[in-house]
């Protein structure tokens, strides 16, 4: 690996910015320093330090995305703007974003490299949890609330699995709410309000899993997430895992 590419995927700074750390003295390849941005090194068992600081290297990354409308969720696209161009200087090899937002969806998305966490994560056996703000119009009366509560009608084979609502505000046209959803389908916020009468005029992911927006990240702007946040994130999988291999157990 390069030495400039291995201090950017430790997040030193941009490419241009860590080639001037090089080429001031600042970084050493094995206690020697190194000035050439081009040099080759084995990220593995070469010992990188900068400014007497050693550096071990990160194989995953873990960010947070306050996702704005008008950029679609991919790695790319031939025709619209893509989420990963609001990472250009992002640490990391093969980044991608875990599951989707539509374009016009706002909200928390993560993107990493882990495609172990991402899998468990959009994984329907998991159930992970996912809550949207929605501003919507129409009427929502208690018997839709309790719709939504026990599960509707989509189109899909199956009705989806009973949401939590969370009413913030409502008029006579218009209503405000916090829906959370335990699956991923296509557009199934959307569809849900859609099945009960409504129509959804904006609508923002708030959190998934244990992970939550952070409210300080503007709009298009990113993060690392915190240690604590990805072990939080890890341990509330493998907690769900356990418990049904002891619901199966049991005979549940």
């Amino acid at each position: 690996m390069r030495l400039d590419k291995f201090l950017c995927d430790m997040q030193l700074g941009t490419r241009s910015q860590v080639r001037e750390m090089i080429k001031k003295g600042l970084v050493s390849v094995n206690e020697t320093i190194v000035r050439h941005p081009d040099f080759k090194l084995d990220e593995g068992n070469d010992i990188v330090t900068y400014m007497g600081n050693a550096l071990t290297y990160q194989m995953l990354y873990y960010y947070m995305l306050h996702k704005p409308s008008g950029v679609v969720t991919a790695t790319r696209d031939n025709h619209e703007p893509t989420v990963m161009e609001l990472l250009p200087d992002a640490g990391g090899k093969g980044l991608f974003p875990v599951g989707r937002l539509d374009k016009d969806t706002e909200g928390l998305l993560l993107i990493t490299n882990d495609g172990e966490l991402a899998h468990k994560l959009l994984s329907p056996r998991k159930h992970v949890a996912k809550t949207y703000y929605a501003e919507c119009t129409g009427e929502l009366t208690k018997d839709r609330i309790a719709l939504l509560e026990s599960g509707v009608d989509i189109g899909d084979s199956d009705l989806t699995l009973p949401a939590k609502v969370k009413l913030i505000s409502q008029s006579e046209s218009s209503y405000t709410i916090e829906l959370t959803i335990m699956e991923g389908r296509f557009h199934q916020v959307k569809r849900m309000i859609q099945a009960i009468g409504g129509t959804v005029s904006y609508l923002k992911r708030l959190s998934m899993g244990t992970l939550t927006l952070d409210y300080g990240l503007p709009k298009g702007s990113y993060r690392p997430l915190t240690e604590q946040e990805v072990f939080d994130l890890k341990q509330s999988l493998s907690a769900a895992s356990a418990h049904r291999i002891s619901d199966a157990g049991a005979g549940i």
